[in-house]
């Protein structure tokens, strides 16, 4: 590694429940800390007000865990992490300003409160989304009068990962395929393709974008990593459908039962509650058994956020 630059704090190979909630605690506040300092206020006619109302004092934050978490996996470049971690949220959070839109999901609540169209109005909820969308971009290419000290190609890697993620090929595309499946019925295989698109793609591309700060990372590595990602994103779905229909919306900060009111395939209408259960289970073990694979002794932020997925209430 680079002596000149500044390193991801490692983790132990285990941790304990009470150390992993510190750990996300700490990480959490830094992110939001970072958000809160990045996403401008003084911005023409009130976007400002808009863009942060959609991203700030809410969420789990997973995606920016994932980045930071599998940073630490490969001892990267901290900076980097963190401007990737706030820029994966970003994406994510512009995602849900459109798709909570009358035109997509027509969502009046998210995180607990009402979503931005019902708040600001539906053009400034459009327009917010594309400004925290270029918003993304701009943090993982810092101007170069900042101290951020980046390298070139580490900021081109790092955007061209998140294009990807959320292009048609990724996030979007899984989103068109979802409105044109409304009222259709799903095999596993296609309802499977369709959230590696939607939902898969950014989380397992915020694992990858952390592996990316590092240097030198084996392919074996990467690609490990990148199973990883894969197996928590199907899995991160699978119990988001479960969730949908056990839990309500007082618990879950958004609205329940939306998808099967919609008509929506979702796990459970295909394979059933106990059968979706034990999938959420099988792809936990399956993320579990490729950070066995990387090789790496410092992943145990990964694991624990494997199976905070996996178990997860709302």
């Amino acid at each position: 590694m680079d002596a000149r630059m500044n390193i991801c704090a490692m983790n132990a190979s285990t941790m304990s429940a009470s150390d992993f909630t510190v750990w996300m605690s700490a990480q959490q506040a830094q992110v939001e800390a970072r958000l809160s300092r990045w996403v401008p206020a003084e911005v023409p006619a009130g976007l400002g007000e808009a863009m942060r109302y959609a991203v700030l004092d809410g969420g789990k934050r997973l995606r920016p865990l994932l980045v930071l978490a599998a940073c630490e996996a490969v001892a990267g470049h901290a900076e980097a992490a963190l401007r990737a971690a706030c820029a994966v949220e970003l994406i994510h959070a512009y995602s849900l300003v459109h798709d909570d839109m009358p035109c997509m999901d027509n969502d009046v609540l998210r995180r607990g409160k009402p979503t931005v169209h019902v708040r600001y109005g539906q053009a400034m909820a459009l327009l917010a989304g594309d400004a925290l969308q270029a918003l993304a971009f701009e943090l993982l290419t810092p101007a170069v009068d900042t101290d951020a000290n980046v390298p070139a190609a580490m900021q081109a890697h790092l955007c061209g990962l998140l294009a990807r993620a959320a292009g048609a090929d990724g996030m979007a595309g899984g989103q068109a395929i979802d409105l044109a499946s409304v009222g259709q019925r799903l095999n596993e295989a296609e309802l499977r393709h369709m959230h590696e698109l939607k939902t898969g793609a950014l989380l397992q591309t915020s694992v990858r974008m952390g592996v990316a700060c590092g240097l030198d990372v084996p392919a074996q590595v990467a690609a490990a990593l990148g199973d990883y990602g894969a197996a928590l994103g199907l899995a991160f779905q699978v119990v988001d459908d479960v969730l949908d229909v056990t839990a309500d919306s007082a618990v879950l900060g958004k609205t329940a039962g939306k998808d099967a009111a919609a008509d929506k395939p979702t796990y459970v209408s295909v394979l059933g509650l106990q059968a979706s259960q034990n999938l959420a289970a099988q792809l936990s073990a399956q993320a579990h058994r490729a950070l066995d694979a990387s090789g790496l002794p410092q992943v145990a932020h990964l694991r624990a956020l494997a199976d905070w997925v996996v178990n997860r209430t709302h």
